[in-house]
């Protein structure tokens, strides 16, 4: 493995107790954006959800204005604007928008929308969200692209519409949609020559499902003149770090019940068998880490084996651990794993080998000059001891 160039970053839903002050809970997912900025991640995703407690960030977008402001590097991504929930021009506009005002930096997920409870508050019937999104996403993409869009769906409408405030990144921000088991986001992908954003690539359907979605995507760009790009294939898991796996276990306990019996209460899907632990369990069905960056590499290589190449590692963020124990985990990471899969060391490695095994031939010529420093004083200071007048006697005889 080799060919690309993986980078690192997090997919944050984000996960809150409900017990805890929302207020504060937005200000720390915030905060943890800034972190992962000064420690080199990449990129960072952020979600829209609408119900269910946890999960509180409503609009990416607001969210992103305000992380870009208090970051130099990272790349924001909304992770995922649900589509069926906005009229394409709005969202259009909006992601313009942002790409300006962040120079750049903003990418553009899309996905159907998750859970089912933020569809029927709104009047929407689950079963049409997938096609919903598609018919979005077309409308989305010409109108990035300039043209004027005159559409009329059984949902919104678009009569001569076009933007006024083109993409500042050209042709447009980087788009990305979701792929989980189904086959839509693959054919998505490969229709519009996007990006993909694998969420449940630890999941053990996710990762079954990996393989024969990735190759979706790649028949159906092939159908279109196109091949896929495998930098441009994210990969999203979770994991939770520290320097020993009891140290992991210990921080993990903190908060993973919580979380996972959220996402139970959405939908059972983490059914843990009578008598186990719930941690030890999720982590020996390999549905994430909770080890070491060792942990953590194994995880990655594993992906590497069953995919094959791609892009971007995304950790889920998920709140096992309490902050401070959250942010040393992501500097473990950083520390640890992210310049394994650069091989940002190799050159500071074989220059340590070659130094020690060079080390007699080296010492022997530091000494030599050492010693060839001590020669040249010692004679200079004989040839100005021969070359000075006899000085003056001191005192009266001295006049």
């Amino acid at each position: 493995m080799g060919e690309t160039n993986m980078r690192h970053g997090i997919f944050l839903p984000p996960f809150h107790p409900n017990e805890e002050n929302p207020t504060a809970c937005l200000e720390r997912d915030l905060d943890l954006i800034v972190h992962l900025d000064k420690l080199g991640f990449h990129e960072a995703w952020i979600g829209e959800h609408h119900s269910a407690g946890y999960e509180i960030i409503s609009s990416p977008e607001i969210f992103i204005a305000f992380a870009a402001e208090r970051t130099r590097h990272i790349r924001l991504g909304t992770g995922v604007v649900s589509l069926p929930y906005h009229h394409p021009m709005m969202i259009a506009d909006r992601i313009v928008q942002l790409d300006h005002m962040t120079r750049g930096r903003v990418m553009f997920g899309a996905g159907p929308g998750l859970l089912a409870s933020d569809a029927i508050m709104m009047g929407i019937d689950p079963m049409t969200q997938r096609d919903r999104m598609a018919e979005a996403l077309d409308a989305i993409l010409r109108l990035f692209r300039g043209e004027t869009v005159t559409k009329k769906t059984d949902w919104y409408t678009m009569d001569g519409a076009r933007l006024h405030l083109l993409p500042y990144t050209k042709p447009h921000p980087e788009v990305a949609v979701v792929s989980a088991v189904t086959p839509s986001g693959g054919r998505l992908a490969g229709k519009y020559d996007l990006s993909m954003i694998c969420v449940a690539a630890t999941n053990p359907f996710g990762y079954d499902a990996l393989a024969s979605n990735w190759q979706i995507a790649n028949d159906v760009a092939a159908e279109h003149g196109r091949s896929m790009d495998p930098n441009r294939l994210r990969l999203v898991g979770p994991m939770h770090l520290a320097e020993t796996r009891e140290k992991a276990f210990e921080n993990a306990r903190w908060g993973f019940e919580r979380y996972l019996g959220y996402l139970n209460n959405n939908q059972p899907r983490f059914i843990v068998p009578k008598g186990e632990d719930p941690l030890e369990w999720f982590v020996e069905n390999k549905y994430g880490v909770c080890g070491t960056p060792d942990d953590a590499i194994a995880l990655i290589e594993r992906l590497q084996s069953k995919q094959g190449e791609f892009g971007v590692f995304l950790q889920q963020a998920h709140n096992w651990a309490d902050f401070e124990a959250t942010k040393r985990s992501y500097e473990l990471y950083a520390r640890y794993v992210m310049p394994h899969f650069s091989q940002a060391n190799r050159p500071r490695e074989a220059s340590f080998q070659w130094c020690g095994d060079n080390r007699d031939v080296f010492s022997a010529k530091r000494q030599a000059a050492a010693k060839a420093m001590f020669d040249k004083h010692e004679a200079e200071q004989r040839e100005r001891t021969h070359a000075e007048p006899a000085r003056p006697a001191r005192g009266r005889e001295a006049w």
